[in-house]
């Protein structure tokens, strides 16, 4: 049986069109995110993400680098929104989330993009950053169901979302991959500036798993509804690894599919920020995996990984 996104019905009941008049009328005294800088984005001013009206896109096209369940055979159709609401010390996409770089485009060229990947054989459209840009991206989602899209949307979030804008994502985003980067909010306050992210990170996972579930999959293997969730092993132990687990074992689901990611290592201004200044070691990479199973998870990311050994 065809899978067909939720989206779809969203539109036809005027589910989609709800969420993007609730959406729009945030940004006049933005609260989008738990930034809550209450500016008035569509009179042009910026907060923190620094976007006003309009999204920003740094680029699109298929990607092969994203988990299996996302690549499949064709690539995950990413775009990469510009700016971000969280601004980590060590982002590894420092040009795009810090310094801006991309072009604001219409609803209508977004939805040229969405409709594009998909011609291209893109399993999903992942929205790579999408925190900021919520109303912008719902409104172009209606120009690109009228123009025959019909495959999953990824929200690919740091984590740090508002659960009040995540409810105007229900019965439309089939597929959510946030990260969750910190457990101490201490340590979150220096390297995120965000000393509330592990709450509100815990808060997001939580609603964005009463939506849709655990991830299933298709025949093929590829990913059609639930929760993916990412967490980057940091040096030193600084992410608290075994507490995240621990968390989403028992209070998500131990049938939750994580990737405990290796490919840590110094951008932006990690230099300044010890222990962040160096790459992760091997035992560190394996310690990781052994709290996410002794904590109960049952569902890692399985792809053959090549680790730098540093000693």
């Amino acid at each position: 049986m065809m899978f067909t996104p939720s989206y779809i019905e969203g539109h036809r009941t005027g589910r989609l069109a709800d969420s993007i008049e609730k959406a729009n009328k945030i940004l006049e005294n933005c609260r989008l995110c738990p930034r809550n800088c209450e500016v008035n984005r569509l009179e042009g001013e910026k907060g923190i993400c620094r976007t006003g009206r309009a999204a920003m896109v740094s680029s699109f096209s298929p990607h092969f680098g994203e988990e299996d369940p996302l690549v499949g055979s064709h690539g995950s159709g990413t775009i990469f929104m510009t700016n971000c609401n969280l601004l980590c010390v060590f982002c590894q996409n420092w040009e795009i989330s810090h310094q801006g770089e991309g072009s604001e485009v219409s609803p209508q060229t977004l939805a040229g993009m969405m409709l594009h990947l998909q011609r291209l054989g893109c399993h999903n459209i992942n929205f790579v950053t999408p925190s900021h840009v919520v109303p912008q991206i719902l409104d172009a989602l209606a120009y690109a169901v009228d123009g025959g899209l019909n495959i999953p949307l990824v929200y690919n979030t740091g984590g740090y979302d508002s659960v009040e804008t995540l409810k105007l994502l229900e019965g439309i985003f089939d597929i959510y991959m946030p990260d969750f980067k910190f457990w101490d909010s201490e340590i979150a306050r220096r390297y995120l500036k965000a000393t509330d992210y592990p709450e509100k990170a815990r808060d997001a996972i939580r609603e964005m798993h009463r939506q849709v579930g655990d991830l299933t999959l298709d025949e093929k293997g590829i990913a059609q509804t639930g929760v993916l969730l990412r967490h980057l092993v940091m040096p030193g132990g600084a992410a608290g690894t075994r507490e995240i687990m621990r968390f989403v074992a028992n209070e998500i689901s131990p049938n939750t599919y994580v990737n405990i990611m290796d490919q840590y290592h110094p951008c932006g201004n990690a230099a300044k920020y010890p222990p962040l200044d160096r790459r992760i070691t091997h035992e560190e990479y394996e310690e990781a995996l052994r709290a996410a199973r002794e904590e109960g998870i049952r569902r890692l990311d399985v792809r053959e990984r090549r680790i730098r050994i540093i000693r």
